[in-house]
């Protein structure tokens, strides 16, 4: 029997987000692996055996899924998102560069999902319509400096930005020295979204101007949109729209 392994993003939260193609896949499996919420999200089965881990494990967490593949099992890594963007498609092929020969030609497949950032920019219309980056704000695997050179290369580019786990209980002052950052390197008001369990039942967004940012307006929860110095909100009865237009004249 020729196992597989099969790298899978879950979507924002909302199950109607898992694409077609992940849920076959899930379908599918033998062995469900991950961080302990995303593994809750899939449903118990006959057949199914699920492999719930710690968060810090990623690189242990994509060995065990390995082994068990190359025994034959089908077995899907599940990430929230997409499984390409801070997620476990990265671990997954450090393990495989880094560990047994034979991994190398197991059948692996990555599934794309949608992450919270695509789902925060079209709950409140289309902020990364233009250029943008994405930037991790945790400095559990890099170092605070390479954060803040970063942020700010960014907005000298004047690209919209979307800003992933920016605030833990661990180490709330991150997000604060980001705002900072942030704030003095645009010099402006253009408007930043805190997109709180975004897709969900209890969905909330919050647009303000970075000038009025504060850090307490995120958590863990919170995918967090930066606007370039083009953003335009339009205002309405109701929650603004907020767009970047897609043409830039020349300067």
């Amino acid at each position: 029997m020729t196992g597989s392994l099969v790298i899978a993003g879950l979507g924002p939260g909302n199950d109607a987000l898992i694409t077609p193609e992940v849920q076959a896949a899930l379908d599918r499996a033998t062995d469900i692996v991950g961080y302990i919420p995303y593994v809750e999200r899939v449903a118990e089965r006959p057949g199914l055996t699920l492999h719930p881990s710690d968060n810090r494990v990623e690189i242990d967490r994509s060995c065990h899924a390995l082994e068990m593949a190359s025994e034959g099992k089908h077995v899907v890594v599940v990430s929230s998102g997409d499984p390409g963007v801070f997620a476990m498609a990265a671990a997954v092929f450090e393990a495989v560069e880094n560990g047994e020969p034979d991994w190398r030609d197991l059948d692996i497949q990555v599934l794309p999902g949608i992450t919270a950032m695509l789902a925060a920019s079209a709950a409140c219309g289309a902020p990364l319509g233009h250029d943008f980056c994405a930037i991790n704000l945790s400095d559990n695997l890099k170092p605070w400096s390479l954060i803040e050179k970063r942020l700010r290369l960014a907005a000298e580019a004047d690209f919209a930005m979307a800003f992933y786990n920016p605030r833990s209980k661990s180490r709330p002052e991150g997000f604060e020295k980001a705002l900072k950052t942030l704030q003095d390197a645009c010099g402006d008001a253009r408007p930043i979204i805190f997109a709180r369990n975004v897709s969900r039942p209890d969905q909330r967004i919050n647009v303000v101007p970075l000038t009025k940012a504060t850090p307490d307006m995120a958590d863990m929860r919170t995918v967090v949109l930066l606007g370039s110095s083009r953003t335009r909100i339009i205002e309405r009865n109701g929650a603004p729209f907020v767009y970047t237009p897609r043409s830039v004249e020349g300067e």
